[in-house]
């Protein structure tokens, strides 16, 4: 019998990681908590700490970030499309 593969969200792994990182809890107690194998564990935090300077580096952006770049984007194209319709009323006001 085939065994169907387990995908855990990316906020499980991080918790998950983290709590190894903490090291409140053995490697082993933290794999019996969330049903997850050690080895696995280890990867996630070996994951982790490879890649948590990328947040303070400016690599990996957070939600907060990509919400402040989205909000840019959109009052670019609402100063856009401002100038447009400000053209073509003075063009439509003197027909």
């Amino acid at each position: 019998m085939s065994k169907n593969r387990r995908n855990h969200s990316p906020q499980f792994k991080a918790k998950v990681a983290m709590a190894a990182v903490k090291g409140n809890l053995t490697v082993t107690e933290i794999s019996e908590k969330y049903q997850v194998h050690p080895t696995q564990i280890a990867k996630w935090k070996k994951e982790l700490l490879e890649n948590i300077t990328g947040v303070f580096e400016g690599k990996i952006t957070t939600s907060q970030t990509r919400d402040d770049k989205e909000k840019d984007e959109l009052y670019k194209q609402i100063g856009k499309l401002q100038v447009q319709v400000d053209f073509l009323e003075r063009v439509s006001n003197q027909i």
